[in-house]
């Protein structure tokens, strides 16, 4: 029973503090608006910099996902230490492709592609360089290309080795004026006619940093093999079930490439991983950054509740000098004043923590623009106010309290 008596009475004062605290703000309505403001700013800050942070590493992980987080892709490097069969070229084949598919069970498909370059007649009669890739239906999955006009690849092309093909959504706005008036063109590829079934793009602009030019054709594979009479190719795309196979994948492909060639030929099995890893750590240096200039701001705004609250000690001493005298204890003096500084701290905090979400919901009600909403970061807001109200309020808090009772009567 005593302890519930004692509990009641530190409740009660406790209750006291903040109504103490609130008639503070009363009366002097400017100072404690002032003050607050700079929290306002350094939390709304802070929810605005993940925010942003959040939307710029989403953005750039989606654009390299686009690519492909499962794809791995096997060429041919050259020879090491080849002596007299220096100029013997080993190249991967079609057969590696389907051997790594028997054998790796983390592989789900896979397109091979053979390169051709021809030189192929603009509608001004100039003859230009084209690039001509041979290609399995799947690569259209695998690489994810989209289709702007007509339709990809597909088996039936393949297997009845049909003349068709389809040029990049570049190069039929080039030379025909649009993806959808270049259907139906034919295009002589080594003297052989191909007709345009469709026009595609790369789902994400690498800037000529893939196998795919602005001027590029695709035709199946079967019929690249036949033109140029040869198995070898010069890459093979292939796709894992999972982003979590990619790196024993990767490893598996290359020992069944070796294992069919040459020991002193090199190949060269890579995927994505890598440039994954270092866009998240650039993306998380960025947002740490940022952070850190949110951080600035709310430090500023814990100063300036600290000169408040120390102004408001020096105008108040009388005031604790007479609490003092009906028996306030040096404690309650200190838990007065420190009331005050987290109040106006956490006042300022709550608001700036919702008007920093209200931003990104009024940009997805309002727009088309998808920021996401960091409820997260609005609870260490709010727990981040609470914390810079508790350093920069103590100070003052612990001067109010360490006045002398009888010099501070004697204040005018």
């Amino acid at each position: 029973m005593p302890q519930t008596i004692a509990g009641i009475g530190r409740t009660l004062a406790f209750g006291e503090f903040i109504s103490q605290a609130f008639a503070a703000f009363r009366a002097d309505r400017v100072r404690a608006t002032m003050t607050a403001l700079g929290m306002v700013i350094g939390t709304s800050s802070l929810i605005l910099v993940v925010t942003v942070a959040l939307t710029g590493k989403q953005y750039v992980l989606a654009q390299i996902e686009n690519i492909g987080t499962n794809l791995v892709w096997a060429e041919y490097q050259g020879l090491v230490n080849a002596g007299a069969t220096a100029t013997v070229k080993d190249y991967i084949t079609f057969e590696d492709m389907v051997a790594v598919q028997q054998q790796v069970p983390e592989v789900k498909g896979a397109t091979p592609v053979l390169n051709l370059h021809e030189r192929i007649s603009r509608g001004s009669g100039k003859e230009v360089d084209v690039l001509i890739l041979g290609v399995d239906p799947s690569y259209q999955q695998i690489r994810r290309m989209l289709v702007v006009a007509g339709r990809f690849l597909d088996d039936t092309d393949s297997e009845m080795f049909n003349k068709v093909c389809l040029v990049t959504q570049k190069y039929a706005e080039l030379n025909y004026g649009g993806a959808d008036l270049a259907l139906g063109h034919t295009i002589k590829v080594a003297g052989v006619p191909f007709v345009i079934i469709g026009a595609f793009r790369e789902s994400m602009e690498t800037f000529g940093r893939s196998e795919i030019q602005n001027d590029t054709i695709l035709i199946p594979y079967t019929v690249a093999r036949r033109l140029t009479g040869t198995k070898a190719i010069n890459q093979i795309y292939f796709t894992m079930f999972n982003s979590e196979g990619v790196p024993q994948g990767t490893k598996d492909i290359l020992r069944v490439i070796k294992s069919r060639h040459r020991p002193e030929s090199q190949y060269n099995v890579d995927n994505l991983t890598d440039v994954l890893q270092v866009a998240e750590k650039t993306a998380n240096a960025f947002t740490l950054i940022l952070l850190l200039f949110a951080v600035i701001t709310l430090i500023v705004g814990g100063v300036g509740i600290m000169n408040i609250m120390l102004a408001t000690v020096s105008t108040r001493i009388r005031e604790i000098g007479i609490r003092k005298a009906v028996g306030a204890t040096r404690i309650e003096i200190e838990l007065q004043f420190l009331t005050e500084a987290v109040l106006i701290s956490l006042v300022g905090g709550v608001i700036g923590t919702l008007l920093g979400i209200a931003i990104p919901f009024s940009l997805r009600l309002f727009t088309d623009i998808y920021l996401p909403v960091p409820f997260l970061a609005a609870v260490i807001s709010i727990a981040v106010s609470c914390s810079v109200g508790i350093l920069f309020g103590t100070l003052p808090a612990k001067l109010a309290a360490k006045l002398d009772p009888i010099e501070s009567l004697r204040y005018e």
